[in-house]
């Protein structure tokens, strides 16, 4: 879990390099509570326990609300007014490893023999955060990771990436949750729907204002 952590926070996305980091570096041993003389786990098991055990207990999302819940409780957030938006975070695609959207057809693929991601990707072709989000398909799809969204939105060349929403409290810019989708407005609006029943759910807040900017001002959304 720990090691889970410093990936997320120091950026580090390949599982070999994490392991490494943590061999060498003092602060992360200290942070992970390993010794000098401890042993680092292999980046396989690392990677077989990332994508098993701690992604089906939801252990990340359960720390994350309760670091939020020691906000509110200090004080640091009111849940009075909150602020949307959507961060673009790259996936690990390229365009190379990609079948453009004439040739593609997921009913020709086997779960069976499907990688990890594909078989994920079949799963959320009903999630209204993913498949269902829209039914334009991309003009790309990826082969090692097809729920990712052929995205141009910066201007520069596009990629494959995903959208990481984010509901913040404005009292002391706390976030109060997280949510990915396609990067696809339609996909990032009802995302902003699905944290705000989240957090009455889990936090019992319900905000009075709600800011966000333009591209959030559809119909169903001011609705």
């Amino acid at each position: 879990m720990r090691m889970l952590l410093v990936g997320y926070i120091m950026g580090i996305r390949s599982e070999r390099r994490l392991c490494e980091e943590v061999h060498l570096n003092l602060a992360y041993r200290w942070f992970c509570k390993l010794d000098l003389n401890d042993n680092i786990p292999d980046h396989s098991t690392f990677s077989k326990n990332r994508h098993g055990r701690f992604r089906d207990s939801d252990l990340l999302r359960h720390v994350f609300e309760s670091v939020v819940a020691q906000c509110i409780e200090a004080g640091l957030a009111s849940g009075q007014r909150y602020a949307a938006d959507a961060s673009i975070i790259a996936a690990d695609s390229n365009r190379q490893q990609s079948t453009p959207k004439a040739d593609w057809n997921p009913e020709a693929i086997n779960p069976e023999e499907a990688p990890r991601a594909v078989r994920e990707y079949l799963e959320t072709l009903d999630d209204a955060a993913f498949g269902a989000a829209s039914p334009v398909i991309p003009k790309f799809i990826s082969h090692s990771d097809p729920a990712s969204q052929w995205n141009g939105a910066r201007g520069g060349p596009a990629y494959f990436a995903y959208s990481t929403n984010y509901l913040i409290d404005t009292d002391n810019a706390v976030i109060l949750d997280v949510e990915p989708t396609r990067s696809i407005r339609q996909a990032e609006v009802d995302a902003v729907k699905t944290m705000i029943d989240r957090v009455q759910r889990v936090h019992d807040l319900k905000p009075e204002r709600l800011i966000a900017d333009t591209a959030y001002g559809s119909g169903p959304m001011l609705d």
